[in-house]
């Protein structure tokens, strides 16, 4: 079975908690995740990986991070079309429009979504990351 890439951006450190965790997820199912910041993965090639699991936090009026995250997303989306992908990251308000919005998009995009984005506010608790870790062990199935 393929390598799973969880890749994310985080500003405080509740979107990295959730990436590990999905990561500890995928690995009980003894599928390899690899764990990247959006800038740690830079110009690796997505053919590497069978599965991308994509984190970023609610900013702004929620909308994705804007000098990191949002260009990464807009030059990998084309080639993302028909690759399963799973979609997660933190909140400290609002209702998850950003996630809804960026799940549209990759449906638009051609992206096999996993279930529904995973969001969590703010800093995840126990409950938090088992949550994350269960999401991975199912996208590990997928």
């Amino acid at each position: 079975m393929g390598k799973i890439a969880v890749i994310y951006w985080s500003s405080g450190g509740n979107t990295e908690a959730m990436a590990n965790a999905i990561a500890k997820g995928i690995a009980s199912q003894d599928v390899c995740a690899e764990v990247y910041t959006v800038s740690e993965f830079g110009g690796k090639n997505l053919n590497d990986y069978e599965k991308f699991a994509l984190g970023c936090p609610s900013m702004g009026v929620e909308v994705l991070e804007e000098s990191e995250f949002e260009p990464f997303v807009a030059s990998v989306e084309k080639q993302l079309s028909g690759e399963k992908i799973a979609l997660f990251g933190s909140y400290g308000w609002g209702d998850g429009e950003w996630m809804r919005n960026w799940e549209k998009r990759m449906l638009d995009d051609g992206c096999l979504v996993f279930e529904t984005g995973l969001i969590i506010n703010l800093t995840p608790d126990e409950e938090g990351i088992k949550k994350c870790e269960e999401f991975g062990a199912r996208f590990a199935k997928f």
